[in-house]
């Protein structure tokens, strides 16, 4: 279980913080993503990378 958590956990994160640099228009990768230099995706994307961060607590916490 822990080790679930702490991948998923580190997925979201590398997720979320890519949704928040393509919303801010820092990655311009892919060139069609609808995300773009979209603010929406900067708030979304760093809830997601911040729910990410609450997973590997757990998972950390979980191991003691």
């Amino acid at each position: 279980m822990r080790g679930l958590l702490t991948a998923l956990g580190a997925l979201l994160i590398a997720a979320g913080s890519l949704f928040a640099l393509q919303g801010a228009g820092i990655v311009m990768w892919p060139a069609e993503s609808f995300m773009l230099r979209e603010a929406s995706w900067v708030t979304y994307g760093i809830a997601i990378a911040l729910i990410g961060v609450a997973l590997l607590a757990l998972a950390r916490r979980r191991r003691r």
